[in-house]
């Protein structure tokens, strides 16, 4: 699965994250902004990693911005999912609901 067009999930309100993807070829990459990037940095970003990677077919070109507002983990991976599903073009009827 290529990220395929610009496409954002989330919003800046408070215990959330705002998910930008972007087409990039030849490599992956994260960047991560978060109101706890002390605390909780490095765990943010093995998260968008294991989820990308969890997807169907693993994500591995491309560019993610993640701007986190203190998101609950569970939060941050449906916000990572749906960016990369709308990047791509899938709708309800074909999004690939048993790997999720």
């Amino acid at each position: 699965m290529d990220i395929l067009n610009n496409a954002i999930a989330g919003t800046l309100e408070s215990s959330d994250a705002q998910v930008q993807v972007f087409p990039q070829s030849g490599k992956l990459s994260i960047y991560v902004e978060s109101s706890v990037m002390n605390q909780y940095g490095r765990q943010i970003k093995k998260t968008a990693e294991e989820t990308l990677a969890k997807l169907k077919v693993k994500v591995k070109e491309g560019k993610v911005v993640i701007i986190d507002k203190g998101a609950l983990e569970c939060t941050l991976k449906a916000r990572i999912e749906c960016a990369v599903f709308r990047s791509c073009g899938q709708s309800e009827s074909n999004i690939p609901w048993e790997v999720l």
